[in-house]
């Protein structure tokens, strides 16, 4: 069985999007959807969760 966990990543695409795993733990690919699009109808406008394959390397954010 594959694993899934939920990201918080940038809405607009940027290149340091300073993406966070919104999940502590690993879903299976149908419950981390259901998060995400929750997460998603509440969401602010800077922000997006997505649904990423166990193993996923986060992005960092911009550090001057």
């Amino acid at each position: 069985m594959e694993w899934y966990r939920v990201v918080e990543t940038d809405n607009y695409g940027g290149d340091y999007p300073n993406e966070k795993f919104a999940t502590p733990y690993m879903l299976r690919k149908d419950e981390a959807h259901q998060i995400a699009d929750l997460f998603n109808k509440l969401r602010c406008d800077r922000r997006y969760w997505k649904v990423v394959k166990d193993g996923y390397q986060l992005a960092p954010g911009f550090e001057p």
